[in-house]
């Protein structure tokens, strides 16, 4: 149980660091892309595919 939770845990913080990352270094080109439940949970759960969607997303959508 307990290693569940550090593994979930685990992938949420990665996600976390992964998306400030991101918008750190992209920055300069006017990309954020939100850190919120939402996006963080998508990267979590689907990893670098879930990034480069919201990536492809957020082009669509603006």
């Amino acid at each position: 149980m307990i290693r569940k939770i550090y593994a979930v845990l685990k992938k949420v913080v990665f996600a976390f660091l992964l998306l400030y990352g991101l918008n750190y270094f992209i920055s300069s080109l006017h990309i954020y892309i939100p850190i919120n439940l939402i996006t963080v949970g998508i990267v979590s759960f689907l990893g670098l595919p879930g990034l480069s969607s919201l990536i492809i997303l957020y082009f669509i959508v603006k």
